[in-house]
């Protein structure tokens, strides 16, 4: 069996926004030029190399790996994601940077581990659901020790800090806990839960109350808080129906903040305009969209919990750096997944494509 194989439409799916998220890095790191000494073919080679090339071999060993020892193995990946998410905090090895300490020192590059930690996560998840699925309704059995297992990822994260990485596990999380199941009384007390400690995190983190004011009014900071959004806002708007051109963009040279990170779509939609856009947003979709047939093919509740798991991670990460960008949201921070910098993260999301694969191809229909 190729280890490819298993959903030749999700697969292309894959290589296709893999590949395109090449060429708009490509584009949108030439804005480096403009304001730093780095070599900018480093770091395209660094995006292919460690993010593209060692990420499609992690995507065919996670597809390769019997989904028996996924099962076997995921407390003990949990325990070992969150290990290796704890190392930012030793010192030496932990890299602190913009106020963050999210990252590990390599030399010649950066790892966040975090990024891995969102695997572990859905994996133990999903190995902890499947077989209780008909007795979450009691809270001992269901509410409490997942509440539990949630808040190991939350705690390392918040003290990164790393809050919109917390707020996607917290969602992605509680979509697996309520498709396994769960009552909704349940629902009603994790929203409430979830309403409190966003209060919590404006009280104790002021950037994020900063976030908040700069959303609902972007034009009162425009050289401060509000910049990245105001020029975000300028690049998505002057792209109009068909772009400036591949390559054309004026925002990524000197005015848009992050313009190979963050900033990415924003510098992909004055490139090629709202139908350039329209075409990346129908891809993600597409992909989540066949990720959650996937899941629903699934011979088992395990499998069905891990592709729904990464499929809605995936798409719910990239509506909102998307969001974002447009002004929908406050700015979280979070990359776009495939596209913006970090070999770390393209890695990662290639990992979960690959388990997403390993599913399809143990489906009922295989």
């Amino acid at each position: 069996m190729k280890l490819a194989s298993g959903d030749r439409m999700f697969f292309m799916l894959v290589l296709g926004i893999v590949l395109a998220g090449l060429a708009i890095f490509s584009s949108a790191a030439l804005g480096l030029l403009a304001r730093e000494s780095n070599s900018v073919s480093q770091d395209i080679i660094l995006q292919a190399g460690l993010g593209i090339g060692l990420g499609f071999l992690a995507l065919f060993v996670a597809r390769a790996i019997p989904l028996s020892y996924l099962k076997r193995f995921a407390p003990f990946l949990y325990a070992a994601t969150l290990l290796f998410t704890a190392l930012v905090f030793v010192p030496g090895i932990g890299l602190h940077a913009n106020g963050a300490t999210r990252w590990i020192n390599l030399g010649f590059t950066t790892v966040q581990p975090a990024e891995f930690l969102k695997i572990g996560f859905v994996l133990v998840l999903a190995w902890w659901l499947a077989p209780r699925a008909q007795r979450l309704t009691e809270l001992k059995k269901g509410l409490i020790p997942f509440s539990l297992i949630l808040s190991f990822p939350i705690l390392l994260l918040l003290a990164q800090p790393n809050t919109s990485t917390t707020l996607l596990i917290v969602a992605t999380g509680s979509v697996m806990y309520f498709v396994a199941g769960a009552p909704w009384r349940d629902f009603g007390i994790l929203s409430l839960l979830a309403v409190l400690a966003f209060i919590a995190i404006i009280m104790v983190r002021p950037y994020v109350l900063e976030r908040v004011k700069t959303f609902m009014d972007p034009a009162a900071n425009s050289l401060s808080s509000g910049y990245q959004i105001q020029q975000s806002l300028i690049a998505i708007g002057s792209g109009g129906l068909l772009g400036r051109g591949f390559g054309q963009s004026v925002e990524k040279f000197n005015y848009l903040p992050e313009p190979s990170g963050d900033s990415v779509f924003a510098v992909f939609a004055e490139e090629t305009g709202f139908l350039g856009a329209i075409i990346l947003l129908a891809l993600f979709v597409g992909l989540a969209a066949r990720g959650i047939v996937i899941a629903g093919d699934s011979r088992d509740l395990f499998g069905g919990l891990l592709a729904l798991g990464f499929s809605f991670l995936i798409i719910l990460q990239a509506f909102i750096n998307m969001c974002a960008m447009l002004g929908i949201i406050p700015l979280t921070g979070l990359p776009l997944p495939f596209v913006s910098h970090g070999g770390t993260a393209l890695m990662a999301a290639l990992i979960m494509c690959g388990l997403i694969l390993n599913v399809a191809a143990h489906r009922k229909s295989a």
